[in-house]
């Protein structure tokens, strides 16, 4: 039998190709229910796995924990195991005014302001989805009937040197690079895409990601609208659907 993998904890991803992978090992169990004969597979550190099906094929749905090193981990020691194929599902802060609490955002790219990522690849490489995933991931979030964006997302490392940035030495240059993401476009913040799609380029995997909309402090400061939303279950459910586009088409690009 096969030494497990050091970080992961185990040894086989039961022949999966697809992994869903949210940050929060908390959420797991309830995305593997999504799938068809869901159970527990393995738990590690904050590598927590469980296993589904969806049109037949073994999915993987395994927890990174927050930020890029742990996920940059998890699609190595996966890819080591046989997937190719990661959607990563959580949530993000928006930026654009027309990006709301609620709304689904899929992130064809990253704004690479981390760390992890410049270990693997010079910064002037971008971090871009794989179109197969992003364009399953498109077609399920149109199956929701909910407000939807794909653009540019900005990753970074601190949760709060994007919330409390005038108490941090270097403030000067955090606000002046978030206002420069806006002008730019970027739509939303989080803290593993980047991270995800530069180690899944290096590996030549597929990689993609959906995420679900907190809330936008840029609207809350203009008084435009501060309600937070939570719930994740739709994210979740048009990650799933795209897994299932995808092993249906049959795309391997």
């Amino acid at each position: 039998m096969p030494n497990a993998q050091y970080h992961l904890g185990f040894a086989d991803a039961s022949g999966a190709r697809y992994a869903i992978l949210p940050g929060d090992p908390g959420r797991v169990q309830g995305i593997a229910e999504k799938l068809d004969n869901p159970r527990f597979h393995a738990q590690n550190r904050e590598y927590t796995a469980w296993m589904g099906e969806a049109a037949s094929e073994p999915v993987l749905v395994m927890s990174t924990g927050m930020g890029g090193p742990s996920t940059a981990i998890a699609v190595e020691e996966l890819a080591q195991l046989g997937v190719d194929t990661f959607i990563r599902v959580g949530t993000c802060g928006g930026m654009a005014e027309k990006v709301n609490a609620g709304d689904l955002v899929i992130a064809t790219g990253a704004i690479r302001q981390e760390g992890t990522s410049r270990e693997y690849i010079p910064i002037e490489f971008p971090a871009i989805a794989s179109i197969d995933v992003t364009n399953a991931l498109i077609q399920a979030a149109k199956n929701t009937n909910l407000s939807w964006h794909a653009g540019v997302v900005q990753c970074k490392d601190s949760f709060y040197g994007q919330h409390c940035p005038e108490r941090m030495p270097v403030s000067y240059e955090l606000k002046n690079k978030w206002q420069a993401w806006i002008k730019a476009g970027c739509l939303a913040s989080e803290m593993e895409s980047a991270a995800l799609y530069i180690v899944a380029q290096t590996l030549c995997v597929r990689a993609g990601c959906i995420l679900s909309v907190v809330w936008n402090q840029e609207n809350a400061a203009k008084g435009l609208c501060g309600k937070e939303v939570h719930d994740t279950s739709h994210a979740i459910a048009a990650a799933v659907e795209a897994v299932r586009i995808l092993i249906k088409s049959g795309a391997n690009n």
